[in-house]
């Protein structure tokens, strides 16, 4: 026997018992984003890796450790993409959609970086992501993150979440600041761990994110990120904290969150919880308002968020908020005799177009009564619609009720799809 090849380590398969969760919560991001105008951007999975060298920048752990890089047969080197704000830029550019224009978009798809696979954080992940251009005052962050809040809303976990805000300033703000740290640092070199060492040389901001208790003691007489802003970065927060008091958005300000990637400026924020262990980031974002420029466009603002949806997923069901997810099947057909095949596939068809959105699931394969009902019973079908020899040469159907203790119908062939339609919407599942 042959031995069997298994998926690549941190590149996972959604099985059909999982997917329906993953369309569900899809679903309502679909939903969230359509009722703020925001327009739906693919982008390609392989782009240039200069594209994320020159927007992630090159001293990152994404760059240096993490992307999955290659050069294909004409001698160009290619990166799998590890995030999807820097393809989102790109495209923008390329299509002529960001100068002197606004626009509001949103992606969904897989990225792909070669970390530790972790419970809820893999090697190929799918990142759902909203960018905004051409906007520049506090009013489009309150925006953004108004939605993020409404996606909690909707997924029933608001009370689970918790929202910090921080403000980087301007590039010019956080490079003078990224100095007068360094020098801080320097003074603690010999107490700093393994990883705060390497940050300070490519990142240092991000070692103000360290978990490490004894760095945190180190940061405690830090040069304050807050005393380097400009006077517009810190005009800007002020108003996005008042309008986001105003409509009732609670939030904590957390002046040591920085984001890990260089584009960030200005506001940055964080969604996290306590469900989740120690990883307790869900969703993440910020302005970016010299990415466009850095990427050979003209300077245009630009604000966004991204959320892992494996994380996503893995944290809704840790709350059990994604158990009703409904079930795949609506009617199961039961074809009972050969002779009666092709009525009851002519049924099925009818059944699809008259009643669009049916999902209707036809027994193959033959077999008893019994087996079939056990079939139509583990589909999760509501309804299962019989048809033998007899019903087919008088044109009738037998309705059978899985989930109701109703007794079941005989009923012409022109009634089914009236019953069934009532019935499904009577059960809210159609």
């Amino acid at each position: 026997m042959a031995k069997q090849i298994q998926a690549i380590r941190g590149m996972n398969d959604c099985l059909p018992e999982q997917s329906g969760k993953w369309q569900w919560a899809e679903q309502v991001i679909r939903e969230v984003v359509a009722s703020y105008g925001y327009e739906e951007i693919r982008t390609p999975i392989v782009e240039s890796t200069d594209l994320f060298k020159r927007s992630i920048g090159e001293v990152t752990d994404i760059v240096e450790k993490e992307m999955y890089t290659f050069e294909d047969r004409n001698g160009d080197m290619l990166t799998l993409r590890p995030e999807g704000t820097a393809s989102c830029v790109r495209a923008g550019n390329q299509a002529g959609l960001l100068y002197n224009q606004q626009q509001r978009l949103w992606y969904m798809g897989p990225m792909f970086r070669h970390e530790r696979p972790q419970k809820g954080r893999y090697r190929q992940f799918h990142q759902f992501g909203v960018e905004v251009f051409g906007l520049d005052g506090p009013d489009i962050d309150v925006e953004v993150i108004l939605m993020s809040a409404r996606l909690w809303q909707r997924f029933g976990m608001s009370d689970k979440v918790t929202l910090e805000l921080n403000s980087l300033g301007s590039n010019e703000a956080r490079a003078e600041y990224r100095d007068a740290l360094v020098a801080y640092l320097e003074q603690h070199q010999d107490k700093l761990d393994e990883d705060s060492l390497r940050r300070m040389q490519s990142n240092p901001l991000r070692v103000l994110d360290s978990k490490n208790p004894e760095v945190q003691q180190i940061l405690t007489d830090a040069p304050a990120l807050e005393d380097y802003l400009d006077d517009e970065s810190k005009e800007h927060f002020a108003r996005l904290c008042e309008q986001l008091t105003a409509l009732g958005i609670e939030y904590r300000v957390n002046p040591r969150l920085v984001r890990g990637l260089d584009y960030y400026n200005r506001t940055v924020f964080e969604w996290v919880t306590e469900s989740l262990g120690a990883q307790g980031t869900v969703c993440a974002g910020g302005r970016y308002d010299g990415l466009v420029e850095q990427l050979g466009g003209k300077a245009t603002p630009a604000v966004g968020f991204a959320m892992g949806m494996e994380r996503l997923i893995l944290l809704l069901e840790t709350l059990e908020l994604i158990s009703d997810v409904p079930a795949p099947v609506d009617v199961y057909l039961s074809i009972m005799g050969s002779q009666c095949q092709g009525y009851a596939m002519q049924l099925a068809e009818w059944l699809r177009s008259e009643l669009p959105g049916l999902r209707l699931q036809s027994h193959c394969g033959g077999g008893n009564l019994k087996k079939q009902m056990k079939r139509a019973d583990k589909s999760g079908a509501r309804l299962a619609l019989i048809v033998g020899d007899d019903e087919a040469n008088q044109q009738q159907v037998t309705l059978k009720y899985l989930r109701d203790n109703k007794p079941q119908q005989t009923l012409a062939r022109e009634d089914v799809a009236d019953v069934v339609m009532q019935t499904l919407i009577a059960d809210k599942t159609y």
